[in-house]
């Protein structure tokens, strides 16, 4: 690696980092006040328990590869501990993919605000870390992932992340029960300020999330770098229009929706899309996110703070339009392509739909989404059922009314 890439992939490293701090402030303005500590609690918490099981063991069950031999779930334990890693160069790379895992199940928190006891939350998060997390991720990504090998196209987590984290909230939403008195009784969201804040720390973060996969500072990056502020601004247009539409003013919890909506959405194809897609991207699926959140009464799930609706949604949004609009154009700057059974990397065409006629691509995504939405729900369900009938999920309704802050932390977010 060269000195700038270097620069740009610490520096995208510390920006991604950053989204976590950003994602419980955004969560925790959205929460009721007497939750608040308890919200902040469960993102910052990944901080301090991912990066540990990341050079354990999680780094190795997910881009582990047998020594090229490798089965295409699974990674093996030759890299535990980051043992046999070539330094320094590998090391930076390792880095920047664990502040990715550590994002990864703090956005499931949202989903379960208000109810969850943290010490189910504390076992919950290496177990799906480990059990969910690291397999699909080893699908998408690690060089004999058979995702990968389709080929199917995912940049920056799109499906290993955001799908797989969506899905993941709407089933241990629907195993833990919804809040008390839901949907009648719920408060909106108590502090909008703290809303707006962590909105911008994670736009900016999105930056190093997405321009930072390239590994480089080259036309990637770039072009990673541009689709991902065009496609967040489009997102929030098209989110006041249709609120707009529905009788509804402009608020900052819509402004801020229709900003992440479009950055989960973009953040597999941003750099395989051109621009006009990219805007074209985030109209559509923040349209369509909004459209989601009026789904959750009918079919019954307590999705606290919207992960399902945003992050699941937009994620497969995302993930298909790659299928539609993969451009040639953009997607030769990109190494693309699977590797063959002797261990040769093959080139493979990311063409989308719109300009080639070729719906290979898009069944490829089909692919890739349906079966990370199936093994996160199976893996979730079995990890929230074992957890339920052992030490419990949920906090008592004594503790839901006093509020978590007060019962699982004896702490207050705000002193009056």
């Amino acid at each position: 690696m060269d000195g700038a890439a270097i620069a740009w992939v610490l520096t995208s490293t510390a920006l991604v980092l950053f989204m976590t701090p950003g994602l419980a402030l955004f969560y925790g303005g959205l929460d009721e006040s007497k939750n608040v500590s308890n919200m902040m609690s469960m993102n910052l918490y990944c901080l301090g328990i991912v990066p540990i099981l990341w050079v354990i063991c999680v780094y190795a069950l997910s881009f582990g590869n047998f020594g090229g031999q490798g089965n295409g779930f699974i990674g093996d334990l030759e890299w535990v501990g980051l043992n046999n890693v070539t330094y320094p160069e590998k090391l930076l790379e390792i880095t920047f993919l664990a502040t990715f895992a550590i994002i990864t199940p703090a956005l499931i928190s949202g989903a379960i605000a208000g109810r969850m006891k943290f010490s189910a939350w504390a076992w919950f998060v290496p177990l799906w870390l480990v059990f969910v997390y690291a397999p699909i991720t080893h699908w998408v990504f690690a060089t004999d992932g058979w995702i990968l090998n389709l080929p199917s196209y995912d940049f920056a987590g799109g499906t290993s992340i955001h799908i797989n984290a969506g899905v993941a909230a709407l089933v241990l939403s629907k195993v833990l029960g919804p809040r008390r008195g839901w949907p009648s009784a719920q408060k909106p969201p108590h502090n909008l300020p703290l809303v707006a804040l962590g909105t911008g720390i994670l736009w900016l973060g999105w930056f190093g999330f997405n321009a930072g996969s390239a590994l480089a500072a080259d036309e990637v990056a770039i072009e990673a770098f541009t689709n991902t502020l065009l496609a967040a601004s489009a997102g929030m247009l098209g989110w006041i229009l249709l609120e707009h539409l529905s009788g509804v003013r402009v608020n900052i919890v819509g402004i801020c929706s229709g900003v992440v909506a479009a950055l989960v959405a973009i953040t597999p194809g941003c750099a395989v899309v051109r621009p006009w897609a990219a805007i074209l991207i985030g109209l559509i699926a923040s349209m369509l996110c909004f459209l989601a959140l009026g789904m959750k009464k009918k079919f019954n799930y307590d999705d606290s703070l919207d992960v399902v609706g945003i992050h699941g949604v937009g994620g497969v949004v995302g993930a298909l339009m790659i299928g539609f609009l993969a451009d040639n154009s953009v997607s030769n700057l990109v190494a693309a392509g699977y590797w063959d059974e002797e261990g040769n990397w093959v080139e493979a065409s990311l063409e989308g739909l719109f300009f080639s006629g070729n719906v290979e691509l898009l069944l490829n995504q089909f692919y890739a989404v349906s079966s990370t939405i199936a093994y996160s729900a199976l893996g979730t369900f079995v990890i929230a059922w074992v957890l339920k009938k052992t030490i419990g999920l949920r906090a008592s309704d004594e503790a839901q009314i006093a509020g978590l802050d007060h019962s699982e932390h004896s702490s207050s977010s705000y002193l009056l």
